[in-house]
């Protein structure tokens, strides 16, 4: 049985007659005739008493023409929320990004899109490390993520969308030798950052490892909540090395910023399977390449 031998039988109750119904499609009668004897075949029963050129449902026709109906209803609704998601009208986004990468560029795009798209939810989620971005796209879990590395793996694809300099977010008060900060002076900082295998972490080491500094950094906070960042900075707890929107932020607030003697700057980047996307995630990319 199939939505086409439901629709057949509706319309020749609605239009009483099976040339009727075969008009109002249109189908040719014979075509229609043979849909509905198929049915009847496969239901082991009649539908119809046929009474010359009149028709009328048998009881098992009576009882099978409620669930017709509303097999077409189901149908009907169905095409329609297929048709809203393409028109981006309705449905979802789901997104992944790095922590560091919600304030900018992340927050703009997702309102520039809901702008555009209100009848869209999105959903964005936050990985436990910096390859869980990578991972929740190549399973499915998620359309699009945000990062700040390449990722090389079978289905998947990457768009660069800029660069970001990282830079390093001191307490407030802290005097500066010149404009800038060399990784020796740095390392002297009780240092505030996240676990092993985080971004912020591996963007730490990356800063430190030509400072020429015989011992390793004193670490003064390890933290998950990566929130906690600035206030411990400000507070006094130690040094932090941030993505320049943050570390500028953390600027308004009294922290004392500056950029690093040796210029560390990471990408941003759009990860995506390759192959087709939904329309929504198109429409998203589509804005975030568009810068």
């Amino acid at each position: 049985m199939d939505l086409r031998q439901a629709s057949y039988v509706v319309a020749v109750v609605d239009e009483g007659s099976f040339t009727a119904a075969a008009a109002s499609i249109p189908v040719s009668q014979p075509s229609l005739s043979q849909a509905i004897a198929a049915l009847e075949r496969e239901l082991g029963t009649p539908l119809f008493h046929r009474l010359g050129r009149r028709v009328t449902l048998t009881s098992a026709g009576e009882a099978f023409l409620e669930p017709a109906r509303r097999m077409l209803r189901n149908a009907a609704l169905a095409r329609a929320a297929v048709v809203d998601v393409a028109a981006l009208e309705s449905g979802r986004l789901d997104l992944v990004s790095l922590p560091t990468l919600v304030v900018e560029p992340l927050v703009d795009l997702v309102g520039r899109f809901r702008r555009a798209h209100p009848g869209v939810t999105v959903r964005i989620a936050e990985p436990e490390d910096a390859d869980a971005v990578a991972e929740l796209v190549r399973s499915g879990a998620c359309e699009l993520g945000l990062g700040d590395e390449p990722v090389a793996g079978p289905g998947l694809a990457v768009d660069e969308l800029g660069r970001q300099a990282i830079l390093a977010v001191l307490p407030p008060g802290t005097e500066l030798d010149g404009p800038t900060l060399s990784a020796s002076r740095l390392s002297g900082f009780p240092l505030i950052t996240t676990p092993r295998g985080t971004s912020t972490r591996r963007l730490l080491s990356t800063a430190l490892a030509h400072r020429g500094a015989g011992s390793d950094p004193a670490l003064g906070v390890v933290t998950d909540h990566r929130e906690a960042i600035v206030p411990l900075v400000l507070a006094g707890a130690g040094a932090a090395l941030l993505p320049e929107p943050l570390a500028r932020a953390a600027a308004e607030r009294g922290a004392v910023v500056a950029p690093l003697a040796r210029p560390l700057t990471r990408p941003v980047v759009l990860v995506r399977r390759a192959g087709d996307r939904s329309p929504a995630a198109e429409a998203f990319r589509r804005l975030a390449l568009a810068g």
